[in-house]
């Protein structure tokens, strides 16, 4: 077996009558690839929905997760929220407004001109413990608290970095996974060791536009029973989808922790062939799993096996698996990289070289890399 560096993960998932992902003007997004349009699912769209599932297999269940948060206002909401009460205005103003520009940058107290941002909890109680140890240095004298915060702020960028070193999960588990960009602070950024593509229908797009009404049911015999008429996109489609897992970069932002780095693994299979993306939950429930998932580990560059449908094929997982596999028998022939295999199919169709599973199956192998990894490095 390989060094298991890389994991890919490769998904067929069905969905019928479901609006997904929608773009600006609220139609499906799509893709034109292999000369027909597909309807597509972005990464953003997948990512999201793995990471805040509510499910027995949740990241936020793993031990050892910490938390984070993106968002605009996490100074306000979360450092400065519920201990803030009582303070002067004229205290809190200097201090706030340092706090704001050492997260966001220079422009920080302006909402509009602050970058979304994720933090992790560490983060989030150091700002906080800093922010009430300037309070209580201020002991209430505005003009010192502007002295206190402005000297604060100069220091700040050294006091984050020696914090960040010191942590294990700084931005906690989601920026582990799938990076942070921090445009104020270039120190900040995490690489992210999760890649994940953008989804695509191995045929042509299906959709139609769907015509519904909002009945009023009061409405008088002589009146008309339509109190609102829209339209809205409906799409149908067998989805390929497309994952991979920088092991060595996991298991460095985290901190080297193997158990960890495999709980992550295990769990994000299992959110991967059971979590749908999806709006419009209640008029469509787009709720499906993975009709077909291969899990591959190995020590060469990964690739995806999206050419396996540059040409259209049938919306049926049978056809679909047949074409994947037949494209990775022609890649093995020509560069015969080695790679270790796993899969779980719905369809009476066997893969190249890979042993089948039930995901449990699937789980236990990639949960098992991290270590694996580790004894071959060392």
């Amino acid at each position: 077996m390989p060094e298991p560096r890389f994991l890919q993960i490769h998904f067929l998932a069905p969905y019928t009558a479901a609006l997904l992902n929608r773009d600006d003007a609220g139609l499906a997004k799509r893709l034109p690839y292999g000369g027909s349009l597909r309807t597509r699912i972005s990464s953003q769209c997948l990512k999201r929905h793995w990471r805040l599932a509510e499910d027995p297999h949740a990241l936020s269940r793993i031990d050892g997760a910490d938390a984070s948060f993106r968002s605009r206002e996490i100074v306000d909401r979360k450092v400065l929220g519920g201990w803030t009460e009582g303070v002067d205005d004229a205290v809190m103003k200097p201090i706030r407004e340092a706090l704001l520009m050492a997260v966001y940058g220079d422009k920080g107290t302006d909402k509009k001109s602050r970058q979304t941002l994720l933090l992790g909890a560490v983060e989030i109680a150091y700002l906080t413990a800093e922010a009430e140890r300037l309070v209580g240095a201020a002991a209430g004298d505005a003009r010192q608290a502007q002295d206190i915060a402005k000297d604060w702020l100069k220091a700040q960028k050294a006091n984050f970095k020696a914090m960040r070193e010191a942590s294990k999960l700084p931005g906690g588990l989601t920026a582990a996974l799938f990076g942070r960009m921090v445009t104020s602070d270039p120190s900040a950024n995490i690489d992210a060791p999760v890649h994940v593509a953008h989804a695509f229908t191995v045929h042509a797009e299906e959709a139609e536009s769907d015509y519904f009404i909002a009945a009023d049911d009061l409405a008088r015999d002589d009146e008309s029973g339509a109190d609102t008429i829209q339209e809205t996109e409906l799409t149908s489609g067998l989805f390929y989808g497309y994952v991979v897992v920088d092991i060595p970069g996991l298991l460095g932002n985290l901190a080297g922790d193997v158990q960890l780095a495999g709980a992550v693994l295990h769990n994000l299979l299992y959110l991967i062939a059971e979590i749908s993306p999806g709006a419009k939950l209640g008029s469509t429930a787009p709720y499906s799993r993975a009709s077909f998932l291969l899990v591959e580990a190995g020590d060469r560059q990964p690739r995806s096996l999206a050419e396996a449908f540059r040409t259209p094929c049938a919306a049926n997982a049978g056809v679909a698996v047949g074409r994947l596999s037949e494209h990775l028998a022609s890649l093995d022939a020509a560069y015969a990289t080695g790679e270790d295999r796993r899969f779980l199919s719905l369809a009476n169709t066997g893969i190249p070289g890979a042993e089948r599973g039930t995901l449990a199956d699937l789980a236990a192998f990639v949960r098992d890399l991290p270590q694996q990894h580790a004894d071959v490095a060392a």
